[in-house]
């Protein structure tokens, strides 16, 4: 990746994200901006109307505009990131005000500091589109979950794409162990699973082993720990702020983390191979899972037998087919020799995860592109707001 985007794709010069700007005179909703900044990691610019300074306003990645400066902007180049503060929930003139500017949001505080404070982190941050995040099951113990995941993300990150891998199998042995790097410097699952609230996704990035151009989130080799929902949801959220691929490999057993887990996914993959039992055991798995990921996909893994071909598989299980995966009789001993899972080009499990990102990701821009933010206290501003109606949460 070239550079870091903000929330709304502006680019500050040499790729870094800008600070984000305050426009009022109101002290006291100042002071309570700065506080919030502050929380959020961030170092903004006040100013009391449409700053003086050519550029400003256009480079700011995020503009916080107190409802007594509205007035002041009108006329001024309309822009998305920008957010209209008050604190009167009854003072419907403040969606007439929002439409003069062209706000993208109107907020109240105290109610929506929560939610402004993360917007404002974003745009420390320099968040652009999240990251696509995929999944991958085993229909049964042994299918292959783990390699497959190991080698979707290798041929992300082989392609340019900033990719990191998180291991959410404690039982599993370690994907760093998968990809040679169990000796590599970098935090492990037992550094974060005290985490909560919110882990900068970029902290979270430099923090982990780098292996095969990617990041890995991996266990150590002590005593098992339990990741609770709160840390798996922090650390999930920071990985995909970070954009590009997240993958994730998830053990069969849902606990209240796993579970975490697979609502942030935006594709599951269940990998089953071609026999009656795993068909057996994989329709007890994706009844789980389908209740929690939206976008649920089998994954056949050959030689197909039994009478069984990869379609009649899928229909069984009545989830859409992502592929049939060829057996590759290599893999043991390129394991041996230090290589990783999909290292070989010309491999079958290389060439299934070249097809699906070719597939997944295009479709996986366009509905990121399409998508709002989510927030109870934060309403988008529409044409009703001007009437004095409220917008609709964000959605």
């Amino acid at each position: 990746m070239t550079g870091t985007t903000t929330s709304d794709g502006r680019q500050a010069a040499g790729g870094q994200p800008g600070r984000p700007l305050i426009v009022t005179e109101d002290e006291g909703l100042l002071d309570d901006l700065l506080r919030l900044c502050a929380a959020a990691g961030a170092e903004p610019e006040v100013a009391p109307g449409l700053p003086a300074e050519r550029g400003r306003w256009e480079r700011a990645p995020l503009v916080l505009v107190g409802d007594d400066a509205a007035h002041r902007l009108r006329g001024a180049v309309r822009r998305e990131g920008v957010l209209l503060i008050g604190r009167d929930l009854d003072d419907h003139e403040i969606w007439r005000q929002a439409v003069g500017i062209g706000a993208d949001h109107v907020l109240h505080l105290p109610d929506a500091e929560t939610w402004l404070v993360d917007r404002i982190a974003d745009a420390a941050e320099g968040v652009g589109r999240q990251a696509l995040t995929v999944g991958v099951i085993g229909g049964r113990g042994g299918a292959g979950a783990s390699t497959l995941a190991c080698a979707l993300a290798l041929s992300a990150a082989r392609s340019g794409r900033r990719t990191m891998l998180i291991d959410g199998d404690p039982l599993g042995g370690g994907l760093d162990v998968l990809l040679g790097g169990e000796a590599a410097e970098g935090l492990r699952w037992p550094a974060f699973a005290e985490s909560r609230g919110r882990v900068g996704g970029g902290a979270l990035e430099e923090s982990l082993p780098e292996l095969h151009s990617l990041r890995v989130l991996s266990w150590d080799r002590g005593d098992a720990v339990v990741v609770p929902a709160e840390a798996m949801r922090a650390v999930l959220s920071a990985a995909r702020r970070r954009g590009g691929v997240v993958v994730v490999d998830l053990p069969r057993r849902i606990d209240d983390g796993v579970a975490e887990a697979l609502a942030q996914l935006d594709v599951g993959l269940i990998v089953v191979p071609a026999e009656l039992r795993a068909v057996a055991s994989a329709h007890r798995v994706a009844s789980s899972v389908g209740l929690v990921v939206r976008d649920l996909r089998v994954v056949v893994r050959g030689p197909c037998g039994s009478g069984l071909d990869d379609e009649e598989i899928a229909r069984l299980l009545d989830l859409p087919l992502a592929g049939e995966l060829a057996a590759e009789p290599s893999l043991l001993g390129a394991f041996g020799a230090g290589a990783p899972p999909g290292s070989s080009l010309r491999g079958p499990l290389a060439k299934f995860c070249a097809r699906f990102w070719s597939q997944a990701l295009p479709d996986a821009a366009a509905a990121s592109a399409g998508a709002g933010d989510h927030s109870r206290a934060g309403k988008r501003v529409s044409t009703g707001a001007a009437r004095g109606l409220d917008g609709g949460v964000t959605g």
